[in-house]
């Protein structure tokens, strides 16, 4: 969740200024509650618990929906951010060198999967459920959402960095989550990122969500089946490898061959792998936000030998220390 400091953010800000309602977020990062179970927990009534909830829902940091409990249907609270970045005006003016690439995600180079499994346009299923065989269905190009048990897509993605420039930063922002039969927003799965052959590390998705409709997804879309994701952000730097700020592993830039002409970037569930939950990638017209894979390459101009040397003591001082701003 991306705010700034409009007016337009006040409610996110709001809802984060009460004891309570940190100390609810910090109950449901560990699991989905009902109102009378958080209540409970905080030792405050159910109607007071309920205006608590209004204010969380309202400002887009937890979800709510009803499900049938021991008396009757009862209102299930769950987390729908992971974070929360704050964007200052001079931040958001400040503007970096860079070149960008959008993939549909039906424009993979390769794969490798097993069921559970399927892609769609946003018009129609393409082929039939669980039958790799669509998976090379020449409509796959059109594909704004696909998934599959286990196994792995693969991208070729153009580099278009020149000689002269020094890259600094590469971004890969994608919305994904788990692949459970049917739904589920508890199906664990360790979603692996290679790039040029090179294992970045994996992050663990939380679940296959399906508790509401993706904003997004199209009317037609079966409520059975995955209806949104999380947008993750994956960075490489020459410090190492991040998804969302968080340490994923020691990769840098140069350990990927960042200056290839081509990089080959594959997302995948692995057999060997603890959680073996499978993966749904949301492309334009599917999901919450709109957007096919995003690559992002941010770099500087050449370097004359005193910018050089700065670089350089830079990096080692940080190396030294073991540091990460």
């Amino acid at each position: 969740m991306k705010l700034d400091l409009t007016e337009d953010s006040l409610p996110v800000y709001e809802a984060l200024s009460s004891a309570v309602r940190l100390r609810m977020l910090q109950l449901l990062a560990v699991q989905p509650m009902n109102v009378k179970e958080l209540a409970g927990a905080v030792k405050l009534s159910s109607a007071i618990m309920t205006m608590h909830v209004r204010k969380l829902e309202t400002a887009g940091l937890i979800r709510t929906h009803m499900a049938p409990g021991r008396s009757g249907l009862q209102k299930i609270c769950s987390l729908a951010a992971e974070g929360v970045e704050i964007i200052f005006p001079l931040q958001a003016k400040a503007e970096r060198k860079g070149h960008r690439k959008e993939i549909p995600v039906g424009h993979y180079s390769d794969f490798e999967i097993e069921p559970t499994c399927g892609l769609a346009t946003t018009e129609h299923i393409i082929g039939s459920f669980d039958d790799p065989r669509y998976f090379w269905d020449m409509e796959r190009m059109n594909a704004g959402i696909l998934w599959f048990g286990k196994g792995y897509v693969e991208y070729k993605i153009p580099n278009f960095l020149l000689s002269s420039q020094q890259p600094e930063e590469l971004i890969i922002t994608m919305e994904i989550a788990s692949e459970a039969p049917s739904t589920n927003n508890n199906w664990p799965s360790d979603i692996a990122f290679t790039l040029n052959g090179q294992k970045l590390g994996f992050w663990t998705s939380p679940g296959d969500y399906g508790d509401s409709p993706g904003k997004y997804t199209p009317a037609w879309w079966p409520a059975y089946t995955n209806q949104y994701g999380l947008l993750k952000q994956l960075r490489i730097t020459p410090k190492g490898t991040y998804m969302d700020g968080l340490k994923l592993s020691d990769i840098t830039l140069e350990q990927v061959a960042i200056r290839n002409k081509q990089w080959t970037f594959r997302l995948s569930v692995e057999e060997d792998a603890e959680h073996i939950g499978g993966l749904t990638l949301f492309g334009k017209g599917f999901g919450n936000y709109n957007e096919d894979l995003v690559i992002e390459l941010f770099y500087t101009d050449g370097f004359n030998g005193a910018d050089a040397d700065k670089r350089d003591a830079a990096a080692g001082a940080d190396n030294g220390n073991g540091t990460v701003s």
